[in-house]
């Protein structure tokens, strides 16, 4: 049977778009005896948006033949923690210790849900073997399950190795779908940033402020450099970085056991030191690590000695989560 209330909220969608207001987060919406009845969460919303999507759903109900709107708004956070992931800096194995973290974190006993907000470079379907589009209910997308947490990625939405040309208004709106998710009773996103500090990390900042900022960064020092600009924007948003996290960083070789570091070593402990932000560990160069998350099979999701760098870090962030506010 289909929706009576679905003329009307397809109505109030595109009338949001054209008045260039944010897209309705409808919480609930029924029609009957020519009332609509509508529940928005209108959180993180200013004033005038509030007041534009009032407006819009009149005009939405009229379109479709209502006599009137019943409007309720909403603006209660449900209690879900957010850790933003980031480096400043492309090809730092961001999005690789994104879902390891997540994954290690699920497997310490929490529920988890990772947001892939990389909009233009989308690499967690792959890292985490989900080939499946979501579902949705209503206007909202279902995060799927996968390896024991929850995921969701604008790689599951848009054909493989599509380029995304999108302008910064576009990869706003796609975050917010994603964000927005249902994300069932996740406790905890993990949200994997794209490189940079652009549009996509200053909305995520001023709509979904995360609880705290993990930093990746390779030894040297050009993505130590980028990976600093990460750390000044998180600190002008006030969002508290529970530390740096060094990738790459050593490479152990198959042929003659000896230790090479090709990308230096220890730089990025020696940036947290100088800049009094705990170091939460390093995850060497690893052949192992490269072939699982090709094979969308994270080393966090099993029990080998490639799994033990992350099942560290996670015990950290969560050490440092839990740590009273100062």
């Amino acid at each position: 049977m289909s929706d009576p209330a679905e003329p009307f909220r397809r109505a109030l969608h595109r009338r949001a778009e054209a008045a260039g207001l944010p897209v309705p987060r409808v919480a609930s919406a029924a029609v009957g005896d020519g009332v609509a009845r509508l529940v928005l969460d209108v959180l993180g919303l200013e004033p005038r948006e509030r007041e534009g999507l009032a407006a819009v759903a009149q005009a939405a109900a009229a379109e479709v033949g209502l006599a009137s709107v019943r409007l309720a708004m909403t603006a209660d956070r449900p209690r879900r923690r957010t850790i933003a992931v980031g480096s400043g800096k492309g090809g730092v194995g961001k999005s690789t210790l994104s879902a390891n973290l997540a994954i290690a974190l699920g497997r310490a006993g929490l529920r988890i849900g990772l947001v892939d907000a990389d909009i233009y470079g989308p690499s967690q379907p792959r890292l985490l073997g989900l080939t499946a589009r979501p579902e949705a209910e209503g206007q909202r997308i279902v995060a799927p399950a996968a390896q024991g947490i929850r995921a969701l990625s604008i790689g599951q939405l848009v054909e493989t190795g599509r380029a995304l040309a999108w302008r910064g208004s576009m990869a706003t709106k796609a975050l917010a779908q994603l964000l927005d998710a249902d994300w069932g009773d996740a406790e905890l996103l993990v949200v994997d940033l794209p490189p940079g500090t652009g549009d996509v990390q200053l909305s995520l900042m001023q709509r979904w402020k995360p609880d705290a900022a993990v930093i990746v960064s390779t030894p040297q020092d050009l993505a130590l450099i980028d990976a600093a600009r990460a750390m000044d924007l998180f600190g002008q948003m006030g969002v508290p970085i529970l530390g740096l996290v060094e990738n790459m960083a050593g490479y152990l070789c198959p042929h003659c056991g000896e230790p090479s570091d090709p990308f230096g070593r220890g730089g990025a402990e020696a940036e947290a030191a100088g800049r009094g932000i705990p170091f939460l560990g390093r995850i060497p160069l690893d052949r192992a690590i490269r072939a699982a998350s090709d094979a969308g099979t994270p080393p966090a999701a099993g029990d080998g000695p490639a799994a033990e760098p992350f099942r560290a870090i996670a015990a950290r962030v969560l050490e440092r989560l839990n740590q009273p506010s100062s």
